[in-house]
């Protein structure tokens, strides 16, 4: 190896905690929002858990054309990149204090539904350029290093949901709630300012080119299957957190717990990562998932019997449900990542379709969930029918089970993989 190519591979590797960084940036708009919309949306908005499905089921439909047209737009200009990605910074810094500052009104009917927009679609076009460029970023275009990669992204994925998870509760202080959303706001636009100067060199790497995406090169990559999975898979987390706060605090009725359960959570998902990682370089992704997804089966099945105020089993299956999650967000990336690498395909455009595959998991779980809780009478933070509760314990853990079960077929159908050399 020439001393040339050695030094740009340590370049490379000098990145990585920028990759992470600019991930942190990302998650905020991701899980969290669907943690904490719902709620934001009935208590300080005065709309109903249905409205607020419906309404982000509809902007999937934007995804729908907007995310594979993102990606065809990075990989038709690759010299773009950092342009792309300050892009993605700006529009975050400025929806997020947009969305938290809103307030009940004559128009808050088309004030809501821009806002989020201008979130997601942020959001999709940074998602999409991290994703997409996996091979640039990486210090080799190979499995291992591309894991490796995956790695840290996730890593500063996991410390971003975290984050945003709990900063609208440590932010309320003395002016409550509302206070708090728009503190929180305020801290994610700084945190998307902060990002976008400190990432700014990653991307001035040149671009590894590609071939031209095409249905008939993603299924000889074997990549259609793992979108897929990637859909599929993406449905029982996406409950969980649409549907985390509600349990928690009025199953459970633990409701000054939530805070810790999450940071349990995503803190055991972040530091399992690595392991993972490593894992799978031995062993091979797919063996890794088939370790991981039957403990994520356990916490769904374990959370449905447990019963209020005990806390101890729940942070049981916080711990085993966690780990499970740091199993699926850096392996399914860095599958699909390697695919499309053996294949010589542009990724970016790929990726814009694993991005709505994604986002359409969090939609279709609040689209579904939300609506059918609100029939059965289920009322955030206040007093509770027996049905109400047992309609909420079966979409929380019941449900997500027969999903990760579905999943888990769909792993076994993927062809068998040599470890990594």
């Amino acid at each position: 190896m020439s001393a040339g190519v050695r030094s740009r591979e340590a370049g490379a590797v000098s990145l990585y905690p920028r990759v992470s960084l600019y991930a942190l940036m990302l998650a905020a708009a991701g899980i969290p929002l669907y943690i904490h919309l719902p709620r934001f949306a009935s208590v300080q908005l005065d709309i109903g858990l249905a409205t607020i499905g419906s309404l982000l089921l509809a902007i999937r439909l934007v995804d729908l054309v907007q995310d594979p047209a993102i990606g065809w737009a990075i990989d038709r200009w690759p010299r773009a990149q950092a342009a792309f990605a300050m892009t993605a910074a700006a529009g975050l810094a400025i929806g997020f204090p947009l969305l938290f500052a809103l307030e009940s009104g004559p128009g808050l009917a088309w004030q809501l539904p821009a806002t989020l927009v201008l979130l997601f679609s942020a959001y999709s076009l940074g998602m999409i350029l991290l994703y997409g460029r996996s091979a640039t970023l990486a210090a080799r275009p190979e499995p291992r290093e591309l894991m490796t990669l995956a790695a840290w992204r996730e890593a500063g994925m996991l410390a971003g949901v975290v984050l945003a998870a709990l900063a609208p509760t440590l932010l309320a202080g003395q002016g409550g709630e509302a206070e708090g959303y728009r503190s929180f706001g305020l801290l994610l636009g700084a945190v998307a300012c902060l990002v976008a100067a400190l990432t700014l060199p990653m991307w001035r790497r040149p671009v590894r080119p590609g071939s031209a995406l095409s249905l008939a090169g993603l299924r000889k990559a074997g990549a259609t299957r793992l979108l897929a999975l990637a859909l599929v898979n993406s449905l029982p987390v996406a409950i969980t957190s649409t549907l985390f706060l509600f349990f928690v605090e009025d199953r459970l009725q633990l409701p000054g717990l939530a805070g810790p359960f999450l940071i349990l959570f995503f803190l055991c998902a972040g530091l399992s990562v690595p392991g993972w990682a490593r894992l799978s370089n031995r062993i091979g992704a797919r063996s890794v998932l088939l370790l991981a997804m039957p403990l994520a089966i356990l916490g769904f099945v374990g959370a449905g019997f447990i019963g209020p105020g005990n806390a101890v089993a729940f942070a049981a299956i916080c711990i085993a449900s966690g780990a499970a999650l740091g199993a699926d967000m850096v392996v399914l990336p860095a599958m699909f990542s390697v695919a499309l690498t053996r294949a010589g395909l542009n990724a970016s455009a790929a990726f814009g379709i694993w991005s709505f595959a994604g986002k359409l998991g969090l939609a279709l779980a609040a689209f579904l969930v939300l609506p059918a809780l609100d029939l059965s009478g289920f009322a955030p933070g206040q007093e509770n029918a027996p049905g109400a509760i047992r309609a909420l314990t079966i979409a929380y853990a019941f449900v997500p089970c027969v999903l990760k079960l579905f999943a888990m077929a769909l792993v076994l159908a993927l062809p068998r993989e040599e470890p990594t050399p």
